[in-house]
């Protein structure tokens, strides 16, 4: 028995739908994919410069379960209605002996305004 517990988030995947001329992809629609037992850890807001007065960046972490093996990069996490941007490629803790459930930290943003 768990004393911690997760939450259900969405994972937004782009999908390839075709290549250009140059033969680059281009991207397709968001596909998503909802992961169960997902810890979201809230982060720092901070207010953005003083010539976009109404902007607000917004920080979140969340904590993918051992179980999640696919990669994140270049995805988007939806909780509570709002869409966070996967900073970067977060990757699996390196011990595989990690206590808990969760053994992946993925930083996350979005940014209004």
């Amino acid at each position: 028995m768990n004393l911690i517990s997760g939450v259900a988030v969405e994972v937004l995947r782009r999908t390839a739908a075709s290549k250009d001329s140059h033969g680059n992809a281009v991207p397709g629609r968001w596909t998503a994919e909802t992961v169960e037992n997902v810890l979201p850890q809230p982060g720092a807001t901070s207010d953005l410069e003083a010539s976009r007065p109404d902007g607000v960046k917004v920080a979140m972490t969340f904590h993918f379960p051992k179980t999640y093996e696919h990669a994140l990069r270049g995805c988007r996490v939806k909780y509570l209605g709002a869409e966070y941007a996967v900073i970067g490629d977060p990757q699996p803790y390196l011990d595989a002996n990690c206590p808990g459930d969760w053994d992946r930290t993925v930083e996350c943003e979005v940014c209004n305004g």
